[in-house]
């Protein structure tokens, strides 16, 4: 590998600029191109290049021409979920060491099984850029959990409120395509929390879930619940509502508030970042301490999902997110889409593992 570890970005949409600007942070990473089909968008991308002094750095409609212009370590693919697929094979017949593909991983959960296929046969890594486990609060709050400071957890709801979903141009201003998938609330945003569940309670044992739509706007649901049963008797409830917002200046920062109770004790995550912790049988919340930057997006997270990347190549660290783990995610998003259809409840552990 060269002394810099050199990334193509396919995307130059909303949020394809969150990886761009996270790999400039990088000193030892080189943005070596950026690949955007839509040529609308180049004039702006040229000005992200010059504004970072990078006159060296290639915009091209064509990820075989980027890489003919540099060979590159990795190709960070940040677009909408239907051409991921495409790109991952792309990639893969490239040579491409390292792939990273943003979430949702392909259109379908059918689509990343198969494409899956494609990279078990090949020497390519494939990551899924997943960076909600990946925001300091939860990476904080897994650490308080492996302390057993709250004893047996029983109970943990996450109440997602971005307050971006109401009228006419619900979506319009950030990632327009969210008004034309079908499928929106879990597939979208809700999988975010399916992986954060996972991250910090491990798998679970059965699911039920409730959606519904209320912007007539929009083709996909906008509200909704699901539930994670565990054998030890946790239930973890993600409620989600895109309409309704929370108590902070910035609603997006941690997209909304959690709870998180157990015998020895409750946590709780305020919109501002703020995590707080209050004994069982005490009346006091006491601040947990700990330090996040508020930089881009989610207290920085897509540049500490990045990061994690990069101390893998250089120092060997395990990855997360794989795409062979990262199925799993899937395959429970699709229990949590039959579940709403059913009104049932439904076991996780053959279905989603199968």
């Amino acid at each position: 590998m060269a002394s810099k570890i050199r990334v193509a970005v396919i995307g130059g949409g909303y949020f394809a600029h969150f990886h761009i600007n996270a790999w400039l942070r990088m000193p030892t990473v080189e943005v070596s191109a950026i690949i955007e089909t839509d040529r609308s968008k180049h004039e702006a991308l040229k000005e992200t290049v010059t504004t970072h002094g990078l006159p060296g750095l290639l915009i091209t409609d064509s990820l075989s021409i980027a890489l003919a212009h540099s060979a590159v370590d990795i190709i960070d693919i940040a677009t909408p979920p239907p051409s991921h697929a495409s790109l991952i094979t792309e990639a893969i017949q490239l040579k491409c060491p390292l792939i990273i593909c943003q979430k949702p991983f392909c259109g379908s959960l059918e689509a990343a099984e198969e494409i899956h296929k494609t990279i078990a046969s090949s020497d390519s890594k494939v990551v899924v850029h997943e960076n909600f486990r990946f925001q300091p609060w939860f990476r904080k709050i897994k650490s308080v959990l492996d302390e057993s400071s709250l004893g047996d957890v029983l109970q943990a709801t996450f109440r997602l409120r971005p307050g971006d979903g109401q009228g006419q141009n619900a979506y319009l201003e950030r990632q327009p395509y969210f008004r034309q998938m079908k499928q929106l609330l879990i597939h979208e945003t809700g999988i975010h929390y399916i992986d954060v569940f996972r991250y910090l309670f491990g798998e679970p044992d059965a699911l039920s879930a409730d959606l519904q739509k209320l912007n007539p706007a929009i083709s996909g649901e906008d509200a909704g619940h699901f539930i994670f049963y565990y054998h030890h008797g946790l239930r973890a409830h993600f409620d989600g509502n895109r309409h309704l917002d929370h108590a902070t200046e910035n609603s997006r920062l941690t997209m909304g508030e959690m709870l998180i109770e157990g015998t020895n004790g409750c946590l709780s995550l305020h919109g501002n970042g703020d995590i707080h912790l209050r004994k069982f049988g005490h009346t006091k919340w006491h601040a947990i301490e700990y330090l996040f930057d508020d930089n881009d997006f989610g207290g920085d997270c897509v540049y500490h999902l990045q990061k994690h990347i990069i101390d893998h190549l250089q120092l060997n660290t395990p990855l997360e997110n794989v795409a062979s783990d990262y199925l799993q995610n899937q395959r429970l998003e699709s229990l949590v889409y039959t579940a709403a259809q059913t009104h049932n409840r439904h076991s996780t552990t053959n279905k989603a593992k199968a």
